[in-house]
């Protein structure tokens, strides 16, 4: 007797769904789930949420130098007033340079600057300018000490060539590095926007003028170099160290004193043949004493011995014996 069957059959009757048995149980799992809805979107509904930003809450600001460690332009709360124009931002005028002014620039380790401009262009006369290629990012002070020293000296002494400035080669002007850009050194100028790099200047004429090129004129380069010094409290070139061998660095450090730093080798062309032989005896020299003079006055000849003779019976003489080891007491240094 299957007594485990027949008690299945009596509790669970084999057609219970078709008699509406499985409608009770889809009901009450629609309610459970129903319920847990309700529940989790009460739950949501009471979350506190952050209460809105202040009006005059100061603006997002970036981490310092930016995600890729560069000096980024400072951001001006909205409806900041813009700062009062420096004397030398009213002095650099369109008249003597093209030099719009950018926002002041922040960047790790205290570089970048305030009171900057780009600056594009020196204005010479109404007719003739003299580009920045490319365009130099420097402080007004800068700036305005560039474009004086185009206008005042340099612009004169392409007229004395007969000719014009049309462009400055800027090697370099702004940038976030160290001196010489060796890591962890101290802040070079060019960080703090206050150097410019220059390697030459192209004229009107097609002609360029290479600073740094031995092949140049000496008097033409001996004359920039006065010039550049007198204006400028750093000037950096070939003989300095071997960072500033192919361009010139110009910058206004202040220093204790006013101390200038000026270190620029003006060098003569190199020989076009390097010498093998020595010079020949010039004419004015005294005549060399003869041998027969020399064994005159007693004193012995400065002629190199002969590095072998023969005996008189033609037989080449025996060589010399070789000296002894130099003992361990009396070794050379």
């Amino acid at each position: 007797m299957n007594i485990s069957a027949d008690h299945a059959a009596r509790k669970w009757p084999s057609d219970w769904h078709a008699t509406g048995g499985l409608l009770p149980v889809l009901v009450i799992l629609a309610s459970a789930v129903v319920l847990t809805c309700a529940a989790s979107l009460e739950a949501r509904a009471n979350v506190p949420l952050p209460r809105p930003r202040p009006a005059d809450a100061p603006s997002a600001v970036e981490p310092e130098g930016g995600a890729a460690g560069q000096a980024m332009p400072s951001q001006e709360p909205a409806g900041a007033k813009a700062p009062e124009p420096s004397a030398c931002r009213k002095a650099l005028t369109e008249d003597i340079a093209i030099a719009p002014s950018i926002p002041a620039i922040k960047g790790p380790g205290g570089c970048g600057g305030e009171d900057l401009v780009r600056l594009e262009a020196i204005v010479v006369s109404p007719t003739q300018r003299v580009a920045l290629k490319p365009a130099a990012i420097l402080r007004c002070t800068m700036a305005a000490a560039v474009a004086d020293w185009i206008r005042t000296d340099m612009v004169p002494l392409a007229a004395k060539l007969g000719t014009t400035i049309s462009e400055l080669d800027n090697f370099d002007s702004f940038e976030c590095r160290g001196r010489n850009r060796v890591r962890g050194a101290k802040l070079s100028e060019h960080g703090l926007a206050n150097a410019l790099d220059i390697r030459g200047v192209t004229f009107a004429n097609g002609g360029k003028l290479s600073l740094t090129d031995r092949t140049e004129s000496r008097d033409i380069r001996e004359k920039v170099l006065a010039s550049v010094c007198t204006r400028f409290t750093t000037v950096l070139g070939p003989g300095s160290d071997w960072y500033h061998e192919d361009h010139i660095h110009l910058d206004l450090a202040q220093r204790r004193g006013n101390y200038k730093l000026c270190q620029w080798g003006v060098y003569d062309p190199l020989p076009a043949i390097a010498p093998l032989m020595p010079a020949e005896r010039p004419e004015e020299a005294p005549p060399r004493p003869t041998a027969e003079e020399k064994a005159a006055s007693g004193k012995p000849s400065e002629a190199a011995p002969e590095a072998a003779s023969e005996d008189d019976d033609g037989k080449p003489a025996a060589p010399a014996k070789p000296r002894g080891k130099l003992s361990r007491r009396s070794g050379a240094q």
